[in-house]
């Protein structure tokens, strides 16, 4: 069965740090992208980040762009969202997330990140 599980969330002040993990199972981790969504209140889930397999390529929403970095180790079977210089704009469920060969899409439970002015 795959399972994605996030980890790391939590409230912080305006200017601080995070560090998300997820740490997945039940699948070949190594053969499958990984995706950082969130989803603000009130608001659409959206793509935040996202990491691909072999060559580690990554992809950034402009709005994090230089403040967060995604990271994946294969060894652990986990994907991490180092998150800088947050912004209230941040506060949001995070959630990992992957696409099945069989076209199913996965999600983990998500992860409060809430960031105070």
């Amino acid at each position: 069965e795959v399972q994605l599980v996030e980890s790391g969330g939590g409230l912080v002040q305006a200017g601080g740090s995070l560090r998300l993990s997820c740490a997945a199972s039940g699948f070949t981790f190594d053969d499958y992208a990984i995706l950082w969504f969130r989803q603000a209140p009130g608001k659409e889930r959206e793509g935040v980040s996202c990491i691909s397999t072999t060559d580690g390529s990554t992809f950034y929403k402009n709005s994090v762009k230089g403040r967060f970095t995604i990271s994946r180790d294969n060894a652990k079977n986990s994907v991490y969202l180092q998150m800088n210089s947050l912004k209230p704009e941040d506060t949001a469920v995070y959630y990992c997330n992957t696409v099945y060969y069989t076209g199913n899409s996965y999600w983990g439970q998500g992860t409060q990140v809430t960031v105070s002015s």
